[in-house]
């Protein structure tokens, strides 16, 4: 019977507040919190029932105090739990990016507008568990895995938020539903041709400690890496030194959309977003150009990348 009451409040759901996205941060109120008994709840107000109907009908009075007292203790935990959620705040939420397929971390900031404890919350998002306390401190965070299934803006539907504390009798919730998208990256192709050879190519060099030929020796500085200390001759010289290298600036890397045109349109995205991490983990300075919009740099590193990515998996489907 409870799984069958609960499933017609799931389809209820949309009639509670809130009804719409809210930009954050958002607090929780008196009006958008729900209070039921969970299984244990119902078990004891059956057993509270029994016991009323005996004493009354034995005229005992210490069976009929003790059921009073329960019950009582009953409503007060009932009242506890609505405070548990009265007053809660989610200040923030973040997720980096992922590529399509993986889990996002998405990381919620919680907050409290009073002294009161938060104990034993618990966030979910479908099927989705995460857990949080504000004990000690008056912030907190918590963490939820969404799984991810196509690139682009993943909307967020509700999270609940509920507790049992502090007796388990009852189950207070409410919903966040925050009006924040997530950003999917488009999925890597899996075993793709090495990178085209087509670009710019540039005879100059740069320092680089992944580079082949010794440019010169210089005094060691903190956060250097160990593997690169001459050891030999900071001996010699009785103080630190570290190996500098140099490598060819490369080729200047153009990943082209035209140029994939026998490839289907998720499979040209997949491979494009493939080519951008292997060109960054070569080091390559690559150019990206997509239908629709200029050419994305010549550049390299984290924030070229995501720019690609972010490029590739807002592109409009076929």
């Amino acid at each position: 019977m409870i799984d069958r009451l609960r499933q017609r409040l799931q389809s209820l759901q949309w009639l509670a507040r809130p009804r719409h996205p809210e930009a954050l941060p958002v607090q929780l109120d008196r009006r958008r919190i729900y209070v039921l008994p969970t299984r244990f709840g119902l078990f004891l107000a059956a057993l509270l029932a029994v016991m009323l109907l005996g004493a009354l009908n034995y005229n005992n009075n210490p069976a009929l105090l003790l059921a009073l007292v329960l019950a009582t203790t009953a409503m007060a935990s009932a009242v506890y739990a609505h405070l548990q959620l009265s007053g809660l705040r989610l200040e923030a939420m973040s997720a980096e990016p992922v590529a399509a397929g993986t889990p996002i971390q998405l990381r919620l900031a919680l907050s409290r507008s009073d002294s009161r404890s938060r104990r034993a919350l618990q966030l979910d998002h479908e099927q989705v568990q995460g857990n949080a306390s504000l004990a000690q401190d008056s912030q907190a965070e918590a963490d939820l895995w969404l799984p991810t299934t196509a690139r682009g803006w993943m909307d967020l539907s509700r999270i609940r938020v509920s507790t049992t504390q502090p007796l388990g009798l009852v189950r207070a919730w409410s919903w966040f539903w925050p009006e924040a998208p997530l950003l999917v990256y488009p999925t890597p192709e899996a075993n793709p041709p090495p990178l085209p050879d087509t670009g710019s190519h540039s005879t100059r060099t740069r320092v680089h400690p992944l580079g082949d030929e010794l440019q010169q020796l210089r005094p060691y500085r903190a956060g250097d890496a160990r593997r690169t200390i001459a050891w030999k001759h900071s001996a010699r010289r009785d103080t630190l030194l570290v190996r500098e290298y140099e490598r060819p600036a490369g080729t200047e890397l153009v990943l082209d959309w035209q140029q994939l045109h026998v490839l289907p349109h998720e499979r040209r995205i997949s491979r494009l977003a493939r080519w951008v991490d292997d060109a960054e983990r070569e080091g390559r300075r690559y150019q990206l150009r997509l239908p629709g919009t200029p050419p994305i740099g010549p550049a390299s590193g984290d924030a070229h990348r995501h720019l690609c990515l972010r490029a590739l998996a807002l592109l409009p489907p076929a």
